[in-house]
């Protein structure tokens, strides 16, 4: 099926790769299907796209949180396990939703209501996490900074 995008003009998908959510995204909770979509290159990246097959200018950045932050932890409730049929923790793939303002040294990640897809079926949520750890702006240069230093600190006490 083609579909209209807001960042890549006319595009064709598998319809089989909608991912659909039935309570929508938070703020946009009447539009329900979704398909993500390679951001740029073909190089990996784990910056996606979530475009809406429903509305052409709906579309967020999403990003792999594990890259900056392996610690991310999401435990999902029982009532979501059941909504979305998680069988196994292979069926999840977590995503957050990022904002880009002009300034892209301000660039974050939302931690605290990532998006949670069960890719086995296409059944996606946002989630709320309930743990105060983690907030709306996680702000990816902080991230990477906060990774270097780690990293500078660890190779001086193995000295």
């Amino acid at each position: 099926m083609e579909i209209l995008t807001r960042d890549y003009g006319t595009v064709e998908i598998d319809e089989a790769l909608v991912i659909r959510f039935e309570n929508g995204i938070i703020g946009f909770e009447d539009y329900h299907d979704y398909v993500l979509l390679d951001c740029g290159d073909d190089e990996p990246s784990p910056f996606r796209c979530m475009q809406s097959t429903e509305e052409s200018s709906l579309a967020f950045m999403l990003f792999n949180p594990f890259v900056l932050r392996p610690d991310y932890e999401v435990i999902i409730d029982d009532d979501t396990t059941t909504m979305l049929e998680i069988d196994g923790n292979d069926d999840i793939v977590i995503l957050a939703i990022v904002v880009v303002p002009d300034d892209v040294k301000l660039m974050s990640m939302n931690l605290k209501a990532p998006i949670i897809i069960n890719a086995r079926n296409n059944k996606g949520i946002q989630y709320i996490v309930d743990d105060a750890e983690y907030g709306v702006r996680h702000y990816l240069t902080d991230e990477v900074e906060r990774i270097k230093s780690d990293k500078l600190c660890s190779s001086q006490t193995a000295v």
